[in-house]
């Protein structure tokens, strides 16, 4: 859950998101090293007079500047493709949990359940206990396991949605008549919160997500509804 003031990313709980923090500080670093180089190139332009104004020809440095950008493309390009396709990467997945959106409000159904199906809404402000996260909480959270992969089918049933949780690295479009899937594993218990990231509609900022992720032995007894 991301605090006041905080300038970085949120904490992980699960493998690909550790990977997209990973490359986000990889590529950073190369982003700020490229604009202290041109940062220094213009001062050096601006303060240094320029007395031999008849060099015409610099072979050496337009094979460097031509090669080394390229370079550091690659090293952006290789990891960002290897995250990608870890995303996109079905593996086994031990339950599979169907998010369907609404507007504005969230249908899960736990499959492997005998269908048990329950709607998620936003809490009122009126409803809110002390402590309780204002436009974040829900009636029912959605009960996810740890330490086990878990397969998200999420589609829509009206207009275009998005099922995200920051801090397990989820963002997956929900579209009507189409069923889109992903993959994860969590790797610590806890309440994670989201939201939905597709503007669909005048309360799209009123459609939360809360993920109650439990052992795995306690799931296993039978998933919870939680107030």
């Amino acid at each position: 859950m991301a605090h006041p003031v905080q300038l970085s990313l949120q904490d992980t709980t699960s493998p690909i998101m550790e990977e997209l923090i990973t490359f986000h500080d990889h590529a950073f670093m190369a982003m700020s090293l490229i604009s202290f180089l041109v940062l220094y190139a213009l001062l050096s332009t601006l303060t240094t007079k320029l007395t031999n104004t008849n060099i015409t020809d610099a072979q050496e440095m337009e094979t460097i500047w031509t090669i080394l950008p390229a370079i550091i493309l690659i090293l952006i390009a290789l990891p960002s493709l290897r995250i990608l396709y870890l995303t996109d990467e079905v593996n086994d997945p031990s339950f599979t949990i169907k998010s369907i959106g609404h507007q504005w409000y969230w249908t899960y159904e736990y499959t492997d359940y005998g269908g048990l199906i329950f709607n998620s809404y936003m809490l009122p402000p009126l409803f809110l206990n002390p402590g309780d996260l204002r436009l974040l909480e829900v009636d029912n959270r959605v009960v996810l396991p740890i330490e086990a992969p878990v397969r998200m089918m999420i589609t829509s049933q009206d207009v275009l949605h998005s099922w995200t949780i920051p801090t397990l690295g989820l963002k997956t479009d929900a579209v009507p008549g189409r069923l889109n899937q992903t993959v994860f594993t969590a790797t610590r218990p806890g309440a994670y919160y989201g939201q939905c990231s597709e503007i669909c509609g005048a309360n799209h900022s009123f459609m939360p997500i809360v993920a109650e992720l439990i052992p795995l032995k306690i799931f296993e007894m039978g998933p919870v509804l939680t107030l």
